[in-house]
């Protein structure tokens, strides 16, 4: 099989790259960087193709992909700067990122009938009540221009194509790139105490696990919309903090705190990103494993 994946300078094409070569199918992997900037972490099975790639060109996206013939791609690529998303002079790029440039995706995948793996995420839903989001739910309504721009991403793929998943995710955590878990232990050590938020309320996603999943998915014809986030009970940002403190042996008091009190983000975030993952299995896929098991293996991984 050979599988076309964009974003692979970010966390979670990094991954899948890797997980793709560990099964033998041939990936080939874009970016907007001129040359492949992924950590040297030892993870990457072999150096793949790589094909620096401008989505938001849509000339060029069709070109490039019709080349290029895959048989799937995942589409991994986003503008995830949600605080910087609510700039006057950004929304137009981040419009042409996460919603045009998915459009032009999706084409190039229906010009040569290829399967498409569309990443997106919670944003998409209004963040209120306590309800977990179910994946076919249609209660929108997005909080900021980034989970709008998500969304118009959303229904670009499920306009164009038939042979599409569409799976949501929150608060990732992988090895190449910037996490919370990263910025919260660098902060933890040159201070006696920080400020975590406790009223926003989801789970964690590793990214090391959403590849084995979402390469699974690939392997099939079960098409739709789905949640995947690790397993594990709903938690908090601060709950999630005091988790990775501890199995990192910080001793760092940790003060919970509102969303209005922490008082720091241009754009709204959503309090309810609970996403109901029984479609999973329901479907023949096996979850992910608990996120306090993803954390353990990912603080052994990143040796922070």
């Amino acid at each position: 099989m050979k599988v076309f994946v964009t974003g692979v300078g970010g966390q979670l094409g990094h991954d899948i790259v890797n997980e793709l070569e560990r099964r033998g199918n041939q990936s080939i992997g874009s970016d907007i960087q001129e040359n492949y900037s992924g950590v040297a972490d030892g993870t990457a099975v072999t150096i793949v193709p790589y094909v620096q790639l401008d989505i938001t060109d849509r000339e060029v996206v069709q070109k490039a992909i019709v080349d290029l013939q895959p048989d799937v791609i995942i589409h991994c690529a986003a503008w995830t700067a949600v605080d910087a998303a609510e700039d006057e002079e950004n929304r137009p790029k981040v419009d042409a990122i996460n919603h045009l440039g998915t459009r032009y995706i999706a084409e190039a995948a229906k010009a040569v009938d290829a399967k498409m793996v569309y990443i997106s995420t919670d944003y998409v839903f209004d963040g209120q009540g306590e309800r977990p989001w179910e994946p076919d739910d249609k209660c929108f309504s997005p909080l900021n221009v980034y989970g709008q721009s998500k969304l118009d991403g959303e229904q670009a793929v499920s306009n164009i194509l038939e042979k599409f998943f569409i799976v949501r995710i929150a608060w990732v955590f992988g090895l190449n790139g910037k996490n919370f878990i990263k910025t919260m232990i660098n902060v933890g050590k040159a201070h006696d105490t920080v400020r975590v938020v406790n009223d926003q309320i989801g789970t964690p996603t590793y990214t090391y696990d959403l590849a084995r999943l979402l390469v699974d998915m690939i392997e099939t014809d079960k098409y739709g919309y789905y949640h995947a986030t690790n397993e594990g009970s709903y938690i908090s940002w601060y709950d999630f903090c005091r988790e990775f403190y501890k199995q990192y042996g910080l001793e760092t008091k940790i003060i919970p705190v509102t969303t209005a009190e922490y008082g720091l983000s241009k754009a709204a975030r959503p309090f309810n990103s609970r996403l109901d993952k029984a479609k999973l299995v329901t479907a023949g896929f096996k979850p992910l494993p608990t996120w306090q098991d993803a954390v353990s293996r990912y603080l052994k991984e990143a040796q922070l």
